[in-house]
């Protein structure tokens, strides 16, 4: 018994020694994406933060490839040692559980950090749909069957099973239009080849402010303090309805715990930086600061709830 004792004591203080002297090299953080999209640019904004305050360099690593599922795999069997970190969001969990159907379990593949960002979508329509709120888009759904259909990034991404989720909710039918990103969407949603859309907050400010586009709300269960005039889909006609966007940071499985809040705790302050907490702001993005263990409880229950939709409305991926 004391021997035991003494060998977690041991332990315990090994950890310790190296959380105290990590990083000691640089780290590197996969992005399953080419440069220049969302995770990219929150990674790097991220990186930078870390290198600032560490005064080690701090790379993203892009990876692209079959939906940042490749990038994942190089992640997960990275070693363990707080040296390479991955950048994830809600759409590549849900791609990967859903889609890609990789041969592991995302719950315990990874030893969640910190979810960095939270961001709603807006519900957008073109200006032809005579629809100016939530409930009037489902009483005109519901009175014309069929006529409406919906753009997203790609099939079992956040926009499409946003889109799936709201269609369940409502009992209204709509057909599902998948692009190879939210950017050519969107063009044909300005072009009326489309007819509704969950974008991004930043891609859909110029058009709402234009009058090209209308914002018929927002897909948090809160209202944004970005986009405040705009109410939640929730309130607007769909009790409970609630689908956010999301980046965080997570580490191959068996990183020691000690390096990992290590990590959680330094990352939150970065992204609480006033230069930080600006510029995502004006992309329509809020700052977070959450523990491992709250992270973790995010990455479930985004599984959990999207498996759940596929499995109860039979929708094929």
């Amino acid at each position: 018994m004391i021997k035991t004792i003494l060998m977690f004591a041991f332990a315990a203080v090994i950890a310790t020694a190296q959380a105290a002297d990590y990083p000691a090299r640089p780290i590197r953080i996969l992005v399953g994406f080419q440069p220049g999209g969302g995770s990219d640019i929150m990674a790097r904004a991220a990186g930078q933060k870390l290198a600032e305050r560490w005064n080690t360099p701090v790379v993203a690593d892009n990876r692209p490839g079959a939906g940042g599922t490749i990038a994942m795999e190089i992640g997960r069997k990275a070693i363990a040692d707080g040296y390479t970190l991955l950048i994830i969001s809600g759409s590549l969990v849900t791609n990967a559980t859903l889609v890609t159907r990789v041969p592991y379990d995302l719950r315990t593949a990874f030893a969640p950090i910190t979810q960095l960002t939270s961001q709603p979508y807006v519900l957008l329509a073109h200006p032809s749909v005579p629809a100016k709120t939530v409930r009037e888009l489902i009483a005109y759904a519901k009175a014309n069957p069929d006529k409406l259909n919906y753009a997203s990034s790609g099939t079992g991404s956040s926009a499409h099973l946003g889109g799936e989720l709201f269609k369940s909710m409502t009992q209204i039918k709509m057909e599902h239009v998948p692009y190879k990103g939210s950017g050519p969407a969107l063009i044909d949603l300005l072009g009326g080849q489309v007819q509704l859309l969950l974008a991004s907050a930043i891609s859909s400010a110029p058009h709402m402010n234009s009058g090209k586009l209308r914002a018929l709300g927002v897909t948090s269960g809160k209202r944004s303090p970005n986009l405040p005039q705009l109410p939640t889909i929730a309130e607007a006609g769909v009790p409970g309805y609630d689908v956010t966007g999301w980046y965080g940071i997570v580490a191959p499985a068996g990183t020691p715990p000690a390096i990992v809040r290590k990590l959680s705790d330094e990352l939150g302050r970065a992204m609480h930086a006033p230069e930080v907490t600006e510029k995502l702001a004006a992309d329509g993005t809020e700052a977070l600061t959450g523990t491992p263990e709250e992270f973790k409880t995010t990455i479930t229950k985004e599984i959990d709830k999207w498996t759940q939709l596929v499995k109860t409305t039979g929708l094929k991926l």
